[in-house]
């Protein structure tokens, strides 16, 4: 059984949050850099938070530690496009400081929040509790804002006033079925150069579904929901795209027939990303024979077929990106019928784990593939360049350790493998302040 080095996780060094000051010198560490088209074995010096130098042996420098890394991977610091924070106004699921907390053990130094708190994200005013927190925030953290008043649906938030108060992008972090507003929406969010992201999905077809047609979902007795509901949604979606020429990312994408169009609707140049969860790349309709609260997901779990269109999806670029979409729940909210469980789960702090071990080791996705999938192209669907692991470049960085036993087992199937070592978070671009 694999065992966590002497003395502690990441080299004596305090776990999560690297401080900024620390110098020190990574001997033998994997570097994986997907801007720059890096993968090797190498020494990097880290001096100030910034990378000093990168070489196969570098020197010993005076009065700067060394720290044997061999077993260990070092990449950009890992990105989440869309997850929720239940506070402000449901601190009792999960504060802040916890959500955040959890982002650090998983990987992840750039949260993207949905607009979904109490209150809403839909107006410039509702920013300024946000700003007051950026001191007490270890990670890099932006928001979505809302696209229509309240996530209501009906009518279009203050996306100006938004834009210009530093939000990420707009987003209302469910289905829109108003095609006609949507319309608007592009056409008005257009000359704002902020990223729109979608949910493609159409509740109209079976309000009350939690899982795909197919013969788990007979088996089960559970209530379904057609591949339909989403690829409808999505086929407007695109047609609007076409029309308006606003680009788009399209959220939760769950199913086979999705990833065809998306990949004719990219073929044809359309301005789109697209990004799916990590739970629908690891689990399917084969695994709700236990009535797991914890595998209801909205859209649900596809069948065998569609998780394997998705994981292509990532190999080949036509899934951008793998979001975490944590949502945190009381374990008496949860721990009810399948079918009347909440949606989602709190995942940050250990999505990286299960995925390395449900892809990476078994030869799904390269060690690659799947870092820059929750990375750098991550950043570029936020309309963001990223930028290469370089000496003199200051960057967010993730250490992990595929051998470390796993500290952050969740309530699902399979297994996790490795643990973040620590992040560093450099430089500390938080929220843009109007």
């Amino acid at each position: 059984m694999a065992t966590n080095p002497p003395p502690t996780p990441g080299f004596g060094l305090p776990a999560g949050v690297l401080n900024p000051g620390h110098n020190l010198i990574l001997r033998q560490v994997r570097l994986l850099d997907p801007v720059g088209q890096r993968d090797e074995i190498t020494d990097v010096w880290l001096e100030d938070g910034v990378i000093a130098a990168i070489d196969t042996d570098l020197p010993t420098q005076d009065g700067v530690p060394e720290y044997p890394a061999q077993e260990c991977i070092l990449g950009p610091g890992l990105v989440d496009l869309y997850s929720q924070s239940s506070e402000p106004g449901h601190e009792g699921r999960e504060t802040l400081a916890q959500l955040t907390n959890q982002a650090v053990q998983g990987g992840f130094t750039r949260l993207t929040l949905l607009p979904g708190t109490q209150p809403v994200l839909d107006h410039r005013a509702g920013l300024a509790w946000w700003h007051q927190q950026q001191a007490a925030i270890p990670i890099q953290l932006h928001l979505w804002g809302a696209l229509t008043q309240g996530l209501g649906g009906e009518q279009m938030a203050e996306l100006a006033e938004l834009a210009q108060a530093g939000v990420a992008g707009f987003s209302d972090g469910q289905p829109l079925a108003d095609l006609g507003l949507l319309q608007q929406l592009l056409t008005y969010a257009r000359p704002l150069g902020k990223p729109v992201a979608l949910c493609p999905c159409d509740p109209s077809f079976s309000p009350m579904g939690v899982a795909r047609p197919g013969t788990a979902s007979l088996t089960l007795g559970l209530p379904e929901i057609p591949p339909a509901a989403e690829t409808t949604a999505l086929t407007g979606i695109l047609e609007l795209v076409n029309a308006i020429g606003t680009p788009v990312h399209l959220m939760r994408i769950s199913t086979r027939r999705s990833v065809m169009l998306l990949t004719q609707a990219k073929a044809a140049g359309l301005p789109i990303t697209a990004s799916t969860t990590w739970a629908h790349l690891l689990w399917d309709s084969t695994h709700l024979g236990d009535y797991n609260p914890y595998l209801r997901f909205d859209p649900p779990l596809g069948n065998p077929e569609d998780r394997f269109a998705l994981i292509q999806g990532v190999k080949t670029g036509v899934i951008d990106a793998i979001a975490i979409d944590h949502h945190a729940h009381t374990y008496e909210e949860k721990t009810v019928p399948f079918a009347l469980a909440p949606p989602r789960l709190a995942g940050l702090a250990g999505a990286f784990s299960y995925l390395w071990a449900g892809l990476v080791t078994p030869g799904q996705l390269t060690p690659g593939e799947l870092w820059q999938a929750l990375s750098t192209k991550a950043l570029s669907c936020l309309g963001l360049k990223p930028t290469p692991i370089t000496p003199g470049q200051a960057t967010a960085l993730t250490l992990f350790a595929p051998q470390d036993t796993p500290i952050n087992k969740l309530p699902l199937p399979g297994a996790a493998q490795g643990q973040v070592r620590w992040v560093l978070v450099n430089p500390r671009n938080f929220l843009t302040k109007p």
